[in-house]
């Protein structure tokens, strides 16, 4: 795709988000969430201190968010002076981090159109520019690049399927030239960027497991869980679709001695219903802490309705099972449950998440390929506790060996100079 027909596609997914807004929700917050956005930011930005330095990290969405976080909260701490912007592509990611305190400015980011681009760097100005894991805007990187502007890409993962690796992938191809340094998660990615010319890569590891382990480390307790938990044997299953509820369902129904944990992803009041639906006789998480006594005497299942909470649940777990296996949004952050030393289970559509592979390999994650699956491993687990406890220190293990890409970002920035207050 050359620049012209790029351009082209920016447009018209511009009308076309218009058009899905007229019937669809994110797309809605899509659109108005850029309306006079110029104006806004030059207003916010007038009110703010003056600073030499100004940051400005772009994620795509929550996920990403959540894999740049420590380099933002580390770079906060490191260089106090310097200004914060942070800004999204999607609504999920903007319309929850909003009001994200570790930023100066949170935005959405303005579509990729030439003049759009313009507008925005001049009123941001930032010295230093990081994109987290999956952002190649072409009219961004092109303008960054002409201002001399350094950009890094951080925690990014490649694979041969990509564009970029294709024979009519020139286009891609220049749009990764206008990264100043790209950080790859693992060494596959540094070798498939080596083939095509790319060789300003450092093999740093993936942020996410510095930030799981930040959170365990400051864990704050749930003492509604905790009581709902004693004495009991709890799986906890987080990030959950339709698909994997289906899966759970009757194992759920029939082991009423077991204690059940089930944080939707989704948690819009549409879908908890359906939600409530698969798991009769289960509790939302809002009507149990009303009621403790009571539904600790009623219920088994605790249906999580709201969101932020799902990370520090995993610390309650004996067992977790992590969503998006079964369907085709992606596996869930797994990370999340075995830096707290449990057993990870999930389905069998992970195949581009290599530490999904790495923890099947190293037996801290467990694949269930459907729910008779999921019952035997489940039994299993529970009947031999060995097992169990053997499973959840390899996935602490990993977790802990594979720390430190934050680190390596950061002494990158001081060694080159690209952040100096």
């Amino acid at each position: 795709m050359g620049r012209f027909w790029y351009n082209i596609f920016v447009i018209f997914f511009e009308w076309g988000a218009s058009l899905v807004s007229l019937w669809n929700p994110k797309a809605r917050l899509w659109i108005r969430g850029r309306r006079n956005i110029f104006e806004k930011l030059r207003a916010e930005k007038s009110i703010l201190p003056k600073r030499a330095n100004t940051v400005w990290i772009h994620c795509a969405s929550l996920g990403e968010f959540e894999q740049g976080r420590p380099v933002i909260e580390t770079l906060k701490k490191t260089h106090p002076d310097t200004r914060i912007v942070l800004s999204f592509f999607s609504p999920s990611g903007y319309e929850i981090r909003k009001n994200y305190p570790g930023a100066d400015m949170v935005c959405y980011l303005p579509s990729d159109r030439a003049s759009n681009v313009r507008k925005f760097i001049d009123i941001i100005e930032p010295t230093l520019v990081l994109w987290v894991r999956y952002e190649f805007w072409n009219n961004y990187l092109q303008d960054l690049k002409r201002r001399e502007i350094p950009v890094l890409l951080i925690s990014a993962l490649f694979r041969t399927q990509q564009l970029f690796f294709k024979p009519w992938g020139g286009f891609w191809r220049k749009t990764l030239q206008g990264f100043t340094h790209i950080f790859v998660q693992n060494e596959y990615s540094a070798e498939l960027l080596e083939e095509i010319g790319i060789n300003n890569v450092t093999i740093a590891g993936d942020t996410r497991f510095d930030r799981v382990s930040a959170i365990a480390e400051s864990f704050e307790p749930l003492p509604e869980i905790a009581a709902f938990c004693a004495g009991h044997q709890v799986l906890v299953a987080g990030s959950t679709w339709t698909e994997d509820e289906e899966e759970l369902t009757h194992y759920v129904r029939v082991h009423t001695q077991t204690r059940f944990i089930i944080a939707p992803h989704e948690v819009d009041e549409d879908n908890i219903k359906d939600v409530l639906k698969e798991f009769p006789g289960a509790v939302l998480y809002s009507d149990f802490i009303t009621d403790m006594q009571r539904y600790n005497e009623t219920a088994h299942t605790i249906i999580i309705n709201n969101i932020g909470m799902l990370s520090r649940l995993y610390h309650y777990a004996d067992i977790a099972y992590v969503g998006g296996g079964f369907g085709d949004d992606g596996l869930h952050n797994i990370l999340e449950a075995a830096v707290y030393g449990k057993p990870v289970l999930f389905g069998p559509v992970h195949q581009k998440h290599y530490e999904a592979l790495e923890m099947i390999e190293t037996g801290g994650a467990l694949c269930v390929k459907n729910a008779l699956e999921l019952e035997n491993v489940l039994d299993r687990l529970w009947q031999h506790p060995e097992e169990l406890q053997q499973r959840g220190e390899a996935a602490q293990r990993y977790v802990a060996f594979n720390r430190g890409a934050t680190q390596k970002i950061l002494d990158y920035i001081q060694r080159n100079r690209l952040c100096t207050s």
